[in-house]
């Protein structure tokens, strides 16, 4: 296995694997690992923190990123024409969009490592990133009980295969009609937040925001989670609606620092599916 489309593409050793890579990274290793190698990247222009850590990424192991708005994918010509010249000159792709199919069918066509960098279905290396922040602030991550609190989307949903892979225990807190299947769901936050110890959100589109009214992230709920409890809103979060500014304020908000990371999870993501794809 070569590319990263899905986590659930993953065993729980590849994921220490990666994160191996990622403290190896910190200690200065693998430096110029991409010298001469170029990557192909499809970001919309909305895309701010993945763009960003990929392309830094790319450059600090010395390799040459080339950018492509993601519609660029979305022409007549057939994937596999595009791939078959790509293939010729590109070392890996990462590609963000929202049909994870569309990603899926790059990869079958691809002889060089696909990696999802967002579609409307998951967010594999947003999750791995925050998983590895995880490891090291707590004693062991995945021991530790998951809250969700949003719809069904990109963020719960790769939050969910995290879960399968790795074996912790996740819950979603929601409004009605905005379940994940096979997940335990509260309605309440004030029932939700009780024995978590992660509390992880997402921002709601406009029309959700009643929905959810009983669902908010604030200070004083925070408080009624576990001992040591941490606050993971994904960005953008938007104070006031599924997160309240006190919340974000607080002790309990993960904070920017622990978004540091995904520069070098990003990175190991790269060097570990080239290493995979040099072993086939």
């Amino acid at each position: 296995m070569k590319d990263l489309i899905r986590l659930t593409d993953l065993q729980p050793d590849e994921v220490y694997e990666i994160f191996h890579i990622a403290d190896e990274i910190s200690m200065g290793n693998y430096n110029g690992f991409l010298d001469g190698k170029s990557v192909c990247m499809f970001f919309p222009a909305s895309s701010i923190r993945t763009r960003i850590t990929f392309e830094k990424g790319i450059y600090l192991l010395g390799g040459q990123s080339i950018l492509f708005p993601t519609d660029a994918l979305d022409k007549k010509e057939d994937l596999k024409d595009v791939c078959g010249y790509m293939n010729n000159w590109a070392d890996i792709l990462i590609v963000r969009h929202t049909d994870i199919q569309l990603i899926e069918k790059l990869a079958g066509y691809s002889t060089i490592p696909v990696i999802n960098a967002m579609t409307s279905s998951n967010h594999p290396c947003e999750i791995l990133a925050d998983m590895y922040s995880l490891s090291k602030i707590r004693d062991n991550f995945i021991n530790d009980n998951y809250l969700f609190c949003g719809k069904s989307g990109n963020i719960g949903l790769a939050w969910k295969e995290a879960s399968k892979v790795m074996g912790f225990h996740l819950s979603q807190c929601c409004g009605a009609g905005y379940e994940m299947e096979d997940i335990e769901v509260y309605y309440d936050i004030k029932t939700a937040i009780k024995g978590k110890d992660i509390i992880c959100t997402d921002s709601l589109p406009a029309e959700a925001l009643k929905d959810f009214e009983h669902c908010q992230i604030t200070k004083a709920v925070m408080d009624m989670a576990n001992k040591n409890a941490l606050l993971n809103p994904c960005p953008p979060f938007y104070r006031g609606e599924e997160v309240s500014d006190d919340a974000i304020q607080s002790e309990y908000f993960a904070g920017y620092e622990f978004k540091k990371n995904l520069l070098v999870v990003q990175q190991a993501v790269m060097i570990w599916c080239m290493m995979q794809h040099e072993t086939i």
